[in-house]
């Protein structure tokens, strides 16, 4: 597989980000990096949290599919999903800075879909920017820009990915 320049260099940022932030990890910062037992999504908020316990973790600005309001239903709604779901694998090599995948679309979606006649959808990720930004920084900063994903900064990822892991339940609210 060719890399494009920009990939190539996006890949390079990302090892030098992640090494970096497990040497912090190693060091006098570690008590810092308590692993988060529950991610919360408050769409209308525009904001992920992590919770160990009862104990909020952190708090991050999130941008969300081009059409925000309501639950996803379909494949190309542009909507984030809402309800209970989980991480259910992590992507070093997407078109995005690095991502993890939201178990979208559980039983209840699939029904809900296939009731209607639809697609329910997938590829619900948790990610940071593009790889190849199509848009100025601002747009992304400012902008609900996602297919129906959940997006991040690439600094905000890089603390989710580390203190999250596989199976950690997420509850998105409207």
């Amino acid at each position: 597989m060719k890399l494009h320049s920009g990939q190539f260099f996006s890949s390079i940022a990302m090892v030098a980000l992640l090494a970096g932030a497990l040497f912090l990890a190693s060091g006098a910062a570690a008590e810092e990096l308590v692993p988060a037992d529950r991610v919360v999504v408050h769409k209308a908020e525009r904001k992920l949290y992590l919770y160990h316990g009862s104990q909020l973790i952190g708090s991050y600005k999130v941008a969300l599919g081009l059409n925000p309001q309501g639950p996803k239903q379909r494949e190309k709604d542009y909507r984030t999903p809402e309800g209970r779901y989980f991480l259910s694998r992590r992507n070093t090599r997407s078109d995005f800075f690095l991502a993890i995948q939201v178990s979208y679309p559980n039983k209840q979606d699939e029904r809900y879909a296939h009731r209607h006649g639809w697609a329910p959808g997938g590829a619900i990720m948790i990610h940071g920017l593009p790889n190849v930004p199509k848009h100025t920084p601002l747009y992304y900063a400012e902008t609900d820009w996602t297919d129906g994903c959940i997006a991040l900064s690439n600094s905000d990822m890089v603390e989710v990915w580390m203190r999250t892991q596989d199976n950690t339940p997420i509850d998105i609210f409207p």
